[in-house]
């Protein structure tokens, strides 16, 4: 069975609202338009995998109980909206880590493409045929190591990345997009049809 393209979603600041470490429950909320964006990948049938460095668990600013709190009360948001995602990866790591667990140089720290490894080998994904869409420089250079086409997205630090650190890089997005719903649209006719399902 040949594997299936994806999409990838880079959380803080993509798919919630960028609020520097979501150090409590209360500082969690979905940005406008990202149940849509979600379920309208959903309909096709693409998988949708949350790809995300959380350091602050590393740097003990918040237990892993948060960590799998906030990743509740996101599926909890998406699925009142009738939208789902196949899989959540997390880098708690850091080499400064306060926490002596998660003290290391790993390979799953965006821009290192671990995160994406994994997921592609536990859900038979093609990273060649799929998209990584963030609001950060790491998650364009990530998508590109990976192999994945680049999207930038202007919400959360999206604006001030395209504006002041951007023009200084040889990487580039293949798509800047205003937020998530607008990525998606862009996406779905590139993604292959044969593999989207439906569709409507």
């Amino acid at each position: 069975m040949m594997h299936r393209p994806a999409v990838f979603l880079d959380r803080d600041g993509t798919v919630n609202e960028q609020m520097g470490y979501i150090n409590h429950i209360s500082r969690f909320h979905l940005l406008p338009g990202v149940a849509e964006a979600v379920r309208l990948l959903n309909r096709h049938a693409i998988p949708v995998v949350v790809v995300s460095n959380q350091s602050g668990l590393a740097r003990g600013y918040f237990p892993e109980e948060l960590l799998e709190e906030v990743h509740g009360k996101m599926n909890a948001l998406l699925a009142e909206a009738g939208a789902f995602v196949d899989g959540i990866y997390v880098c708690p790591h850091h080499p400064e880590a306060r926490k002596k667990q998660y003290r290391q140089v790993c390979d799953c720290r965006k821009p290192k493409t671990g995160l994406l490894e994994r997921a592609a080998a536990e859900l038979e994904l093609d990273l060649s045929r799929s998209f990584l869409v963030g609001d950060r420089w790491s998650d364009i250079e990530c998508a590109v190591r990976a192999g994945c086409s680049p999207v930038l997205v202007l919400t959360g630090y999206g604006r001030g990345e395209y504006a002041y650190i951007g023009p200084e890089q040889e990487i580039q997005p293949e798509f800047v997009a205003e937020n998530l719903l607008d990525a998606v649209r862009w996406i779905l006719p590139r993604i292959g049809r044969e593999y989207s399902g439906s569709g409507d």
